[in-house]
């Protein structure tokens, strides 16, 4: 599996792929996380900022994500505590095609590994990505709120 900066080029396969995710996030419960035309409207945001990511194995993409380093502006005010305030990155916008089985065990190798500092958050109906976070040894912090004022599950793992 390789995992490399997402280009121009992805981005009509990567709408794809995030259409699929709401959808599977709708039917496994969770219909609310990602609200109209979102994260389509930020891809190419991302890009141009060079934290999106694709995952793909020979010419198949498996799976997209954001690595953002820096402070996470939602992440200021937290109903918890954090166990650090070293710099950190984050893991947004998490999405696999569903080809590949633990894609977000992948990630969570490959963004610890440049990392050893990584957060995230989830929306609490999101049980497939609040299981993964605590597979792989995120520790719930406390709860967050996005810019529309929804709350969200925070998550923290550290070396």
């Amino acid at each position: 599996m390789d995992i490399r900066h997402a280009t121009a080029q992805d981005l009509p396969a990567l709408g794809q792929l995030y259409t699929n995710a709401k959808a599977y996030m709708a039917r496994m419960g969770n219909p609310g996380q990602w609200e109209e035309g979102y994260p389509h409207c930020v891809l190419e945001r991302d890009l141009q900022r060079e934290q999106l990511y694709v995952c793909e194995e020979g010419s198949l993409i498996c799976a997209a994500f954001v690595m953002a380093q820096g402070d996470e502006p939602t992440y200021q005010v937290i109903d918890g505590a954090w166990k650090n305030d070293l710099p950190y990155v984050t893991l947004h916008r998490v999405a696999s095609t569903g080809e590949k089985r633990g894609m977000m065990d992948v990630i969570v190798r490959w963004a610890f590994a440049k990392s050893g500092n990584v957060r995230g958050d989830t929306h609490a109906q999101n049980l497939p990505m609040r299981r993964a976070f605590e597979r792989n040894g995120f520790e719930h912090c406390g709860t967050v709120w996005v810019e529309d004022g929804t709350s969200r599950m925070a998550y923290h793992k550290v070396k």
